[in-house]
């Protein structure tokens, strides 16, 4: 089983910037990919981005394309999303999730079988 616990959420105003973390530890060795998702008061959650430990690839939502980073440090089994440029649209509850097989839609929360219990992240206008 993998443990997943974010951290770096907090209130930013527009056009600010955030560092979220996510350290992964337990049956890390089984490990495939990381994600984020994300998901406001009465949305559906919503794929942010994901990457591949092995290659480094990764893979990123439309709506933050140019705003939002991914990246990882294998040594320490940690995830990162730099979050730049932020929108109150932004606003939401952000999960990591962890995949542990390839295959299927990098977008469906499906497709993950660990997650963390999300960090906060409020946009004022």
């Amino acid at each position: 089983q993998v443990q997943l616990v974010e951290s770096g959420g907090g209130l930013v105003q527009a056009g600010g910037s955030l560092r979220l973390t996510c350290a992964a530890s337990g049956r890390t060795f089984s490990r495939y990919a990381m994600g984020w998702f994300r998901q406001a008061p009465g949305k559906e959650r919503e794929f942010v981005a994901a990457i591949k430990w092995s290659d480094y690839n990764t893979y990123c939502a439309e709506s933050v394309k140019g705003r939002f980073t991914i990246s990882n440090d294998n040594s320490k089994n940690t995830v990162y999303l730099q979050m730049n440029s932020l929108k109150p649209e932004d606003t939401a509850l952000y999960y990591c999730a962890a995949r542990n097989r390839p295959g299927g839609s990098w977008y469906s929360p499906t497709q993950y079988a660990n997650w963390g219990q999300g960090t906060q992240v409020t946009v004022s206008s």
